[in-house]
């Protein structure tokens, strides 16, 4: 288990997440241990009580259903303890009428060092940031925000989607899929990487199986 004393930089893609054992609304959680199976999406906030959280908040709640149909889990933390949390869920549970289901990482500022979130001359509060973690545990996504910018959650959920159909079919997606506006929900094949492949890729097209462009751009319905 790592030692969250340590300061460490932003995790490379890639990299397994850092093995640590956490305080949350939930109770104590091991990551990335205890989701093993699962993909999570972990996301920093930079404190309780502050608008564009709130609104983080519910907009990840009212999407947590179609995180949980893709196999993932949510976890949210910020460097606040786990009262605040609590006080803070209560508080959009009474406003907002909605219920944060997924829990929250209560940190002293430990886990938010490990992961390299504090954000230079914001004090203790943490960036933006979004870790898409697959079921062995590999960091394959990190998205980083300001503290001015409130998260599209649909575009986290595109990319959990992306990742998994990319894994399954051994493919590459285009740009806005899956509505790319030259290949719609079409996905691309990955490029011949020799001469021989090259010249067989398009051989393999005329039997309808893909289509290319040329031999370096070609795709396929799912």
């Amino acid at each position: 288990m790592s030692d969250l004393n340590e300061k460490r930089g932003i995790p490379l893609l890639g990299d397994v997440f850092p093995s640590m054992k956490v305080q949350t609304t939930k109770g104590a959680i091991n990551l990335p241990g205890d989701y093993k199976g699962k993909w999570f999406v972990l996301f920093s906030h930079p404190a309780d009580f502050t608008p564009v959280c709130t609104t983080e908040f519910v907009a990840f709640q009212q999407r947590y259903d179609k995180f949980r149909a893709l196999n993932c889990e949510l976890i949210g933390l910020s460097v606040d303890q786990v009262f605040s949390h609590i006080k803070w869920e209560e508080w959009i549970k009474d406003n907002m009428d909605v219920e944060i289901e997924f829990p929250i990482i209560a940190d002293t500022g430990a886990v938010a060092q490990t992961l390299g979130l504090i954000h230079p001359g914001k004090g203790t509060n943490t960036v933006r940031a979004v870790f898409v973690v697959d079921p062995d545990g590999k960091i394959r996504i990190m998205l980083y925000y300001p503290q001015e910018l409130g998260r599209n959650m649909d575009e986290i959920l595109r990319v959990v989607e992306g990742m998994q159909v990319s894994d399954e079919e051994k493919v590459a997606m285009p740009a806005n899929w899956p509505n790319n506006e030259i290949l719609g929900d079409r996905v691309i094949i990955p490029p011949a990487t020799d001469v021989q492949m090259a010249r067989q890729r398009l051989e393999n097209a005329k039997s309808g199986e893909f289509e290319c462009y040329d031999w370096w751009l070609c795709h396929k319905g799912r």
